[in-house]
């Protein structure tokens, strides 16, 4: 990993001449996202954020904390205990400059489940994508239960994606047999003329998610849903 969108994070904390990151996945075209989004205040947020952000409570781990901005605000507005986690280490940098004081460069997968369980868990911008694809779903899920209380909660958003399938006569849509579940894709990030490593990336429906939750040993509850086909879920032991 060439750590590529934590170097445009990085580059935006510390004004280093940042530019736009550039993605294309395997279902759209290319596009490009200001770095500046990523350090939205809470009233910049999608309601699906602040809903998040609102229910959180207790020790709180924020998994693939990106810039920190979600940590932030629990932090240093609703006063509360945050462990905030990300593979890039530029991106956790840029945290710590920020003024996040629990921030680590760590994988959720290899998080012990022994040292620390937590009361609420958070994946936003669509935090389903951190399992990559439908099979290796059920190990993920499994992880974040093993890190959660008795009486915890997992927050979790994601979009349903069919809508960027072709539409037949009868109102259908056309998914390719061939292609697996429709929501798993790979991702290609450029920035400042290089480009990263391509992944695998999940979005993942609402019923989908509740099934594979409940396979698992955990319940869904939809919490809200957003106006792109996007929505928050609340996972809880059964």
């Amino acid at each position: 990993m060439k750590d590529l969108f934590g170097k445009a994070i990085l580059d935006y904390q510390t004004k280093n001449n940042p530019e736009n990151i550039i993605t294309e996945t395997s279902i759209s075209e290319e596009d490009e996202m200001s770095v500046s989004y990523l350090f939205r205040s809470f009233e910049e947020m999608p309601k699906i954020e602040q809903k998040a952000l609102e229910l959180a409570t207790g020790k709180i781990l924020d998994v693939g904390c990106g810039a920190g901005s979600h940590s932030l605000y629990l932090q240093k507005v609703r006063k509360l205990d945050v462990v905030s986690i990300d593979i890039s280490p530029n991106a956790i940098l840029a945290c710590a400059e920020r003024g996040l004081e629990q921030c680590f460069v760590q994988d959720v997968m290899s998080l012990s489940s022994a040292d620390r369980k937590y009361d609420s868990i958070l994946l936003l911008m669509n935090g389903c994508g951190l399992a990559e694809t439908m099979k290796k779903l059920p190990k993920f899920l499994q992880k974040l239960k093993s890190l959660l209380a008795g009486n915890g909660q997992i927050l979790i958003d994601s979009s349903d994606i069919i809508y960027m399938f072709d539409e037949d006569e009868d109102g259908g849509r056309w998914i390719s047999n061939e292609a697996g579940y429709y929501g798993e894709v790979t991702f290609d990030i450029s920035y400042k003329g290089e480009k990263e490593d391509t992944f695998n990336w999940l979005y993942i429906d609402y019923n989908t998610l509740q099934n594979a939750a409940f396979a698992n040993g955990l319940k869904a509850e939809m919490i809200l849903e957003g106006e792109h086909y996007d929505y928050l879920a609340k996972l809880t032991h059964i």
